[in-house]
């Protein structure tokens, strides 16, 4: 990475460009007279999704029960997702109180290749426990032989893996661009915000970008799909209409979840270049880097009944 900065200074040096060290975040500037209150509610959505996530995994750890394959997954994605947050929200708050402080190229580049990592890392790991939910209901007699241990830590795994190769692309082509100005349109360092910034065309990198986009978005919307068209004509080929409540409930937490994750992923890279304004741009970010984070523990706590009912057991335990 070291060597990406030092090629973009030799490269601008060379081109007469103005030397920029650092970026400074817009943020919500436009909501000038707003910020405390967004303030407020975004430190309350924080300290939410991470004490939500907190309470799935240690919940997950401590009842044997839970810890199947499906709850594997669902852990993983917890910890995913608090690390996601936290590269992105501390930093987004303490512009919103007039703390924010210019960060520099490497500072930038290291945000972007974490947000990267670990949002992709998610879209990957939301498919596999597609995939899960599939085997679980399509073929409920392998199931356990089919997602044994080995079999999950490869999927988590090969999720991560992608993630961080397509993390390091991304951040590399980017920051081997010359850039002419420091004010990023944004709260983090996003991909098309910091390429705004750069002195030349920058059109190989956008489709670059869109390629990726198609690549870890449609690619996993669409394993998803196909899992749950196979899961519903079985679920409809039950006889019994508890039975089919019961399959369908398995799956309703894992599809909300998926929809609005991949909605506002596919709203944000997907759409055509400045097809939004700077204020709607932030709107569809902040869906997805403090909402959606928040949906899982919620989602999975409020609709999941294994979940609830081990939740009020440890809460239960601890005051009995």
């Amino acid at each position: 990475m070291l060597l990406c900065f030092r090629f973009g200074t030799q490269s601008m040096k060379r081109e007469n460009f103005t030397l920029i060290t650092d970026f400074v975040f817009q943020g919500f500037s436009s909501f000038h007279e707003q910020q405390i209150t967004l303030f407020g509610v975004f430190l309350a959505l924080y300290i939410l999704t991470l004490a939500g996530n907190i309470v799935i995994v240690t919940i997950i750890r401590i009842e044997h029960h839970l810890q199947t394959p499906m709850y594997f997954f669902l852990s993983m994605l917890s910890i995913s997702e608090t690390v996601y947050t936290l590269v992105i929200l501390p930093r987004m708050l303490s512009s919103l109180v007039g703390m924010s402080q210019p960060i520099s190229l490497a500072g930038c580049a290291t945000q972007m290749f974490f947000f990267i990592t670990f949002g992709i890392t998610n879209c990957f790991l939301l498919t596999a426990m597609g995939y899960d939910r599939y085997v679980a209901i399509c073929n409920p007699l392998r199931y356990m032989a089919v997602m044994n241990k080995r079999v999950c830590i490869q999927l988590v795994v090969g999720a991560c893996s992608i993630g961080l190769i397509v993390a390091i692309t991304q951040v590399t082509s980017v920051f081997r661009l010359p850039f002419c100005a420091r004010k990023v349109p944004h709260f983090f360092c996003d991909i098309r915000p910091v390429m705004k910034l750069s002195c030349i065309d920058t059109t190989v990198n956008e489709i670059l970008t869109l390629i990726i986009s198609v690549l870890v978005l449609v690619v996993p919307m669409g394993l998803v799909f196909i899992s749950y068209v196979l899961i519903i004509s079985t679920i409809l080929k039950i006889a019994s209409v508890e039975g089919r409540k019961k399959a369908f409930a398995t799956c309703a937490s894992h599809l909300t979840v998926v929809i609005v994750h991949y909605g506002c992923a596919s709203i944000a890279y997907l759409k055509p270049k400045s097809e939004n304004t700077r204020d709607q741009d932030q709107l569809i970010s902040v869906t997805y880097t403090a909402i959606t984070p928040l949906l899982n523990p919620v989602v999975y706590t409020l609709r999941n009944k294994e979940v609830k009912d081990a939740l009020f057991r440890a809460v239960g335990r601890k005051f009995s």
